[in-house]
């Protein structure tokens, strides 16, 4: 996006099966209504304008929210002096030996979270994890996620039976709108939970604190409908006395240093915000960097497109006017 001024905005929206209805066919028809409907707009009535749509297609809004922000010089997006934001790394092994030497390679390159799936089978899980604390042993915190797999049954078995030494939480055990479920978890589990994909927006949060259920809430950009709208989100998270976790696993460059710009001032544990790390090319002339643990962020960065690298990918493209 780019206003009369020279200025230019990124936004990014990811379409992830399981947590949002929105479809890629859907967010390119959206984006490109929304884009014409944009044109010449004072930024304030141009946000307002999409924003009406970030109830039904919240992923779509943000991505043009944040280009908004973005070219506005968001102070959100605004890094004083260069700091470096940590992040997880997901475990894959499966036997000891394997993860005998993920583990310590990961905590060679300064990893201080690890995330490790869960929701297959219970007797399996278990196991696993129990091997996983015995490699860690203190050295890093155990972030445990099940992704929905599991039945309140299977849930609860699983969440009674962990030992909680370096489990740092344990996240969305059961289906996303299962709450009498998280109930039940909520009561047997020896670690803290964690809701996800339960969470949309304040409502969500607000009936998560109210029943009980979680003592962290984790949260994407693509989610809140803008940076501004982010923060308050995150705010809003600690007054209702639970501990804000931001990041997309999925997400590409433009999104995770969105995310990771917003970890100052707002976020105290390891980021997700790793999905830029996933892909075998950046679409930044100058991408992220990437130090042991950490995305180093540059004061005054602001990222640009390599044209050449988007065109790469392109399936379509659309200007406006």
């Amino acid at each position: 996006m780019q206003d009369d001024q020279g200025r230019v905005g990124l936004g990014e929206a990811t379409l992830l099966t399981g947590y949002t209805d929105e479809t890629v066919a859907q967010c390119w028809t959206l984006a490109s209504r929304l884009a014409g409907e944009i044109v010449n707009q004072p930024l304030d009535a141009a946000k307002s304008i999409i924003t009406q749509s970030s109830q039904v297609a919240p992923f779509t809004a943000t991505a043009l929210v944040t280009a908004i922000e973005m070219l506005e010089q968001s102070p959100h997006l605004f890094i004083e002096q260069s700091v470096a934001v940590p992040m997880l790394a997901l475990v894959h092994g499966q036997d000891v030996d394997a993860l005998t030497s993920e583990i310590d390679a990961l905590m060679a390159d300064g990893y201080t979270t690890l995330k490790v799936k869960v929701g297959f089978d219970v007797d399996a899980d278990l196991a696993r994890v129990q091997v996983i604390q015995r490699l860690v042993a203190g050295r890093a915190r155990i972030r445990l996620d099940a992704n929905q797999g599991y039945d309140r049954d299977d849930a609860c078995r699983f969440a009674r039976s962990l030992d909680p030494d370096d489990i740092e939480l344990l996240e969305q055990t059961c289906a996303a709108g299962d709450w009498d479920a998280a109930q039940s978890v909520a009561k047997v589990s020896t670690v803290p939970l964690m809701l996800d994909e339960s969470i949309y927006d304040i409502a969500d949060i607000d009936k998560a604190a109210d029943l009980g259920v979680a003592s962290y809430i984790k949260f994407k950009l693509m989610k809140a409908g803008g940076l501004a709208r982010l923060a308050n989100v995150l705010a809003h998270i600690r007054d209702r006395s639970m501990e804000p976790v931001l990041g997309n696993g999925v997400a590409g460059d433009v999104g995770c240093w969105m995310e990771a710009c917003m970890v100052p001032g707002h976020i105290t544990n390891a980021g997700e915000m790793n999905g830029f790390l996933k892909t075998s090319d950046s679409l930044l002339q100058k991408p992220l960097v990437v130090e042991g643990n950490t995305i180093k962020l540059e004061s005054n960065f602001r990222p640009a497109l390599d044209e050449e690298m988007v065109a790469r990918y392109s399936e379509a493209t659309r200007r406006f006017p």
